[in-house]
C-alpha cells in the first residue's frame, strides 16, 4: 500500500466534508479496526462503530456512535464518554428504556428514519416515542441504498425534513460530498463515511498471498481434501490464503488469483490458511517465495501483514 497517496487522499475528505463521521466497522475496511480507530481519532473525535460489541477497540476519549441498533445497553468502555445508540422501532426503544432504567443520565439514542431500503427505521413518530421513554434523543439518522442515482439517495433524505425538528442533526450516509454540501439549509447534517473515505482510488492498495509449496501432478491424480482428479499435467501451487482470511472463489466461481497476469485456477474450494491452485504444464509458473495477487473485497477479507511502502 502506498503510504503518502492513501494518507493524502484521506486528509483531503477529512477537509472537504464539514461534519464528517468517520465510519470504523466489520474488520476496520481491512486495515483492522483497533488500527483504523486510531487513526480516525488523529482527526475526529467521534467514530461510528457497526454494532455494541466493536466499541471495545476504540482508544478511550473518544466518543462512539453504534450504526446497527440493538436490543440490550452495552457496557460504558471506560474513559470514554457513553455511546450513542440507534433506535429504529418500538422493540428497540422499549428495550433501551428498560435497561437504563434507574440511570440518572439518560440514554443518548439516534432515531432510524426510513428509507427506500427498508432495512432499518420507520416514520418520525418514533422520535417522541423514543423521548416519551426516557431517552434523550441527539439526532436522527437516514441511510439510503447503495443502489440508485446520488439524486436517489438526496431525495431519501430530503423527503423527511419536514418532519424533522431542525434543532435534531441530521446523519446521513451514501451522499457524495457535493450531494452532501447541497442539503437544504434548514437543517445541520453529519456525514457518515466508510469505503469512500478509506479506500478511495483503489489503486494504491493492493491484496497479494505468497506462495508456500510447489509440486508437478500427472493427469488423472488425486489431490486435495476432497480428492479431486487433475485435469492434465501440470503443478499443484499452494498459496498461504484461504477460508480462515475470507478468500473464496468469486461470484461467478471464477479463482480470485493471479500470476504473471494470468488466472489461477483453484484445484478445490479454498481451506482455511491455503488455496490450492492448479496449473497446466507449460503455463506460467510461480515458485515457493513468490507472491501472487487476490481480488477479493478489502471489506471481506483479513489481512496478516500489511506493507506501507
Amino acid at each position: 500500500m502506498r503510504t503518502a497517496p492513501w494518507r493524502s487522499h484521506v486528509a483531503r475528505v477529512v477537509n472537504q466534508v464539514d461534519g464528517l463521521v468517520p465510519v470504523v466497522k466489520g474488520n476496520g475496511y481491512g486495515f483492522g479496526r483497533a488500527w483504523l480507530a486510531g487513526l480516525a481519532a488523529e482527526f475526529s473525535d467521534t467514530v461510528a462503530v457497526g454494532t455494541i460489541h466493536e466499541l471495545l477497540d476504540l482508544p478511550s476519549g473518544l466518543h462512539a456512535v453504534v450504526l446497527t441498533p440493538t436490543l440490550v445497553a452495552p457496557p460504558d468502555v471506560h474513559g470514554s464518554p457513553p455511546a450513542v445508540l440507534t433506535v429504529g422501532n418500538s422493540e428497540h426503544i422499549a428495550a433501551l428504556a428498560e435497561a437504563t432504567s434507574g440511570i440518572t443520565t439518560p440514554r443518548r439514542v439516534l432515531v432510524k428514519l426510513t428509507s427506500s431500503m427498508q432495512r432499518y427505521g420507520r416514520s418520525s413518530d418514533l422520535i417522541d416515542e423514543a423521548r416519551a421513554a426516557g431517552l434523550d434523543v441527539v439526532g436522527v439518522s437516514i441511510h439510503p441504498p447503495l443502489a440508485g442515482s446520488t439524486d436517489d439517495h438526496r431525495r431519501d433524505v430530503t423527503a423527511h425534513l419536514g418532519d424533522i425538528d431542525p434543532a435534531l442533526p441530521v446523519w446521513v450516509s451514501h451522499l457524495d460530498p457535493d450531494a452532501y454540501a447541497s442539503l437544504p439549509s434548514s437543517h445541520t447534517y453529519r456525514l457518515r463515511l466508510g469505503t469512500s473515505l478509506w479506500h478511495g482510488d483503489r489503486s494504491l492498495l493492493q491484496l497479494s498471498a505468497d506462495v508456500l509449496d510447489v509440486r508437478a501432478v500427472d493427469a488423472g491424480a488425486h489431490a486435495g481434501y476432497r480428492l479431486g482428479a487433475v485435469p492434465a499435467d501440470g503443478h499443484l501451487v499452494m498459496i498461504g490464503a484461504g477460508s480462515a482470511h475470507g478468500v473464496t472463489a468469486l461470484p461467478d466461481g471464477r479463482s480470485p488469483f493471479h500470476f504473471a497476469r494470468r488466472r489461477l485456477a483453484l484445484h478445490e474450494p479454498s481451506h482455511m490458511h491455503t488455496s490450492m491452485a492448479y496449473v497446466a504444464a507449460g503455463d506460467p509458473l510461480p515458485a515457493i517465495g513468490d507472491w501472487v495477487d487476490l481480488q477479493r473485497p478489502l471489506t471481506m477479507t483479513a489481512v496478516d501483514e500489511f506493507e506501507w511502502l
